[in-house]
């Protein structure tokens, strides 16, 4: 409709136009028809009436058209602002939903987190308790252990201490320090000889009334002679040996000099009177020994330059300490061994030929046993083919039940025992 009106106002502008065109070039032709003019005037009037009319129409129907559109925008507004409000409301009452969910939802995990927790901290607390407990039950059981340790280790150290007051006692007096040196000595020699290889307070020297604490027994020249005896004597020069140890500690050169040189002079004293005496060959052997009861003092001895070689050369005394002494009295009792079986070669001999005897008699056992074992073999085959026999001519016999064979059988058992009864 508007495209229509739209047409007809454009074709009634170019009939204007034309006809004022026509108007123009017949004014300029010189004449103009007043009736065609008037007339064109009418027209004119009517074109611009029915335009004015058009236009107005046009602008009451553009204004109809534009309070429709308006009515209809605002009706449209109004119905997106209810949309919008309802859907505001409901995005209001979900989102209200959503928080009251959510708040629910933390409170129950708040409260299950809290309960877990309890629990964790329950459960937690519990093995905590235990394994503290336990911990320190074993803890106090160790602590306990080793305060009595440490409570048994005082009472074995009180009496270390007063073993060792004891023995510094013992070791102080000369007399009771020899007697400790004799008593190791006496142990070494128990625990390698028989008490028929050596003797105690030997008097070596005939008619010195000198008696050395030990001698060792060795054969004579002389089948069923008297022995040799082999002196050992133990000393245990305790003053001069603590004295150098004191100054080695105290990293005193000259000390440790002195105090060697004492040592020296001692061991060299008590060598010089073991070889004049006890010895007195060939009752004796031309050497004696002195035994050192420690090991480290018969370190400290051999590490002085020749004082070993000079003891043996010019005295005939050879040093000997705990472990050197134990093997020269096993070397000697292997030697005492070979000698005895020298000895008792002849009686080993004769029991040899003793046995070569009864083993000839055992061959002849042996052949007399094996020649009854072939007859019983023998004997046991003779029999088994005779069983196989007596089974082939037993197969058309017919077999009684087992009852009445067990029967038959004891019947004749018992006849035959009467029968060796009577005989």
């Amino acid at each position: 409709m508007e495209a229509i009106l739209l047409w007809l106002v454009l074709a009634a502008c170019a009939l204007i136009v034309g006809l004022q065109l026509v108007l123009l070039l017949r004014g300029r032709s010189g004449g103009v028809d007043a009736d065609l003019a008037e007339r064109l005037d009418r027209v004119e009037r009517e074109v611009r009436l029915q335009l004015q009319a058009t236009a107005q129409a046009q602008r009451q129907e553009m204004s109809g058209t534009l309070t429709q559109a308006h009515a209809a925008t605002v009706q449209q507004l109004d119905g997106m602002r209810r949309q919008i409000e309802a859907l505001t409301e409901s995005n209001a009452r979900r989102l209200l939903e959503v928080r009251l969910t959510l708040e629910n939802k933390m409170r129950e995990l708040q409260t299950d987190n809290g309960t877990r927790l309890e629990e964790m901290r329950k459960t937690v607390d519990e093995k905590l308790h235990a394994t503290l407990e336990t911990r320190l039950s074993e803890s106090f059981r160790q602590v306990s252990e080793r305060l009595e340790r440490v409570h048994q280790g005082l009472g074995e150290m009180q009496q270390l201490a007063l073993g060792v007051g004891d023995l510094k006692r013992v070791l102080t007096n000369v007399k009771t320090r020899g007697t400790w040196g004799e008593v190791q000595l006496e142990m070494l020699l128990e625990q390698v000889l028989t008490p028929e290889q050596y003797a105690k307070n030997v008097e070596t020297v005939a008619g010195s009334n000198a008696r050395v604490e030990f001698a060792l027994k060795l054969p004579g020249q002389q089948e069923g002679g008297a022995p040799v005896w082999m002196p050992i004597d133990a000393k245990f020069p305790k003053e001069q040996y603590e004295r150098l140890l004191e100054a080695a500690e105290r990293a005193d050169a000259e000390g440790v000099a002195v105090a060697g040189r004492e040592l020296e002079r001692a061991v060299r004293g008590e060598a010089r009177t073991i070889a004049e005496k006890y010895l007195a060959p060939p009752a004796t052997t031309d050497f004696a020994i002195l035994f050192l009861p420690t090991e480290g003092l018969y370190a400290e001895v051999m590490r002085r330059p020749g004082l070993a070689d000079e003891l043996q050369r010019q005295h005939r005394i050879s040093i000997a300490g705990p472990s050197t002494l134990t093997a020269l009295l096993n070397s000697l009792q292997m030697g005492f061994r070979t000698l005895a079986l020298e000895k008792r070669s002849s009686e080993v001999w004769q029991v040899l030929g003793a046995v070569k005897t009864e083993f000839a008699k055992f061959g002849d056992v042996l052949a007399a046993t094996r020649s009854t074992l072939e007859r019983a073999a023998r004997n046991i085959e003779s029999a088994e083919v005779r069983s196989r026999q007596m089974a082939r001519k037993l197969k058309s016999v017919e077999a009684l039940p087992a009852e009445a064979a067990q029967l038959l059988l004891g019947a004749a058992q018992e006849q035959d025992s009467e029968e060796l009864d009577s005989l």
